[in-house]
């Protein structure tokens, strides 16, 4: 069996004495490209994840807000605007 890592650190050296003769090898840039693309996606990636938790985190906090109004209307009370909290007050 061969090393990978042998193998791999061969066609990389090979590729930096090429470019350092001054010939310049068009898959490179292409590698370069891509590796910028890779970079663009991956931020946009953990952008929509952020985007996704802040929804979803917006979405529970609704939904935990209504629940409390539906169990204090269940228990006969009124909700009532507090300074910065919303309260049940019971008749």
């Amino acid at each position: 069996m061969t090393d990978l890592n042998k193998s791999d650190n061969k066609n990389i050296d090979a590729n930096t004495d090429a470019n350092t003769d001054g010939n310049a090898n068009p898959s490179l840039a292409r590698q370069e490209i891509n590796r910028q693309q890779v970079s663009i996606k991956a931020w946009s990636q953990k952008l929509l994840v952020v985007l996704l938790c802040v929804a979803s985190f917006y979405g529970g906090w609704k939904s935990y807000e209504s629940n409390m109004v539906n169990e204090c209307s269940a228990n006969g009370g009124q909700m009532v605007a507090g300074d910065r909290t919303m309260m049940c007050q019971l008749s």
